[in-house]
């Protein structure tokens, strides 16, 4: 049952000569190991195209929306948010439609949909999590199986006093964990930079909004009244009463 994990032998004391020659001195266990990495490869790729910043659409939805607020106004910003198909636009969106509902009932809204949003540009990351996490237990496990391989191989009267069996069987049950930990590492690595990505969205989406808003508002104020025109300033000169002639 053992020997089924055990793969091609290779002769004690040959070094494995190339890449592909250790990839198969691992067994079995290095097919699911090559799926881990292929999924991992597929997910980072999408999500690396995903998290663009032209894909995610702050920066150029900010080039565009605060100068239509600040001069259309509402009905301008609209327009822009509704042409615009981006994670930044549909938030934005939310946020300029419900412009006219209470505060707190805007804020809430826009809040959702931004939770939303993230939540989405999100969602791929995980497989890259599992990778990370699965790919050193299948490593260890292709290793744990091929070390009972190595021994049970020594253990046998044909293997009785040469050492080289174990050795060369303990290189090869090695290359599981090895292979485990290439593919976990850089999977790790990935998700958060790619994390780091879906934050800096976050910031910058918040900043925008912001400054959506403070544009907005600057640009629907009502002017200040115009001053009352001033009393006319009283005569500097003080009336004097007639003096009553006296009669002689």
């Amino acid at each position: 049952m053992l020997t089924t994990f055990q793969s091609s032998p290779t002769p004690a004391g040959t070094p494995l000569s190339s890449v592909l020659d250790m990839v198969l001195s691992g067994g079995p266990v290095m097919i699911p190991l090559a799926l881990c990495s292929a999924i991992a490869l597929t997910y980072a790729i999408e999500r690396a195209v995903r998290l663009r910043a032209s894909a995610v659409g702050v920066a150029s939805l900010e080039r565009e929306l605060l100068p239509a607020l600040a001069s259309g106004g509402l009905a301008r910003g609209l327009d822009v948010v509704e042409r615009a198909s981006t994670p930044a636009a549909r938030v934005l969106r939310v946020a300029l439609s419900h412009w006219n509902a209470p505060y707190l009932e805007r804020e809430k809204q826009t809040e959702e949909a931004g939770l939303r949003e993230v939540r989405s540009l999100s969602a791929n990351l995980k497989p890259l999590v599992y990778t990370a996490m699965l790919a050193p237990l299948l490593g260890f496990l292709g290793t744990v199986y091929g070390m009972i391989v190595a021994f049970s191989t020594v253990a046998s009267s044909a293997s009785l006093g040469r050492p080289e069996m174990l050795a060369a069987g303990i290189s090869q049950a090695l290359v599981t964990t090895a292979a485990g930990l290439t593919i976990a590492v850089p999977a790790q690595v990935l998700y958060y930079v790619l994390k780091s990505r879906v934050e800096r969205f976050s910031r910058d989406l918040e900043e925008l909004h912001a400054r959506a808003v403070d544009t907005l508002r600057r640009g629907i104020v009502t002017p200040p009244p115009a001053p009352k025109p001033e009393a006319p300033a009283a005569s500097d000169s003080v009336p004097t009463e007639p003096v009553a002639t006296q009669a002689a």
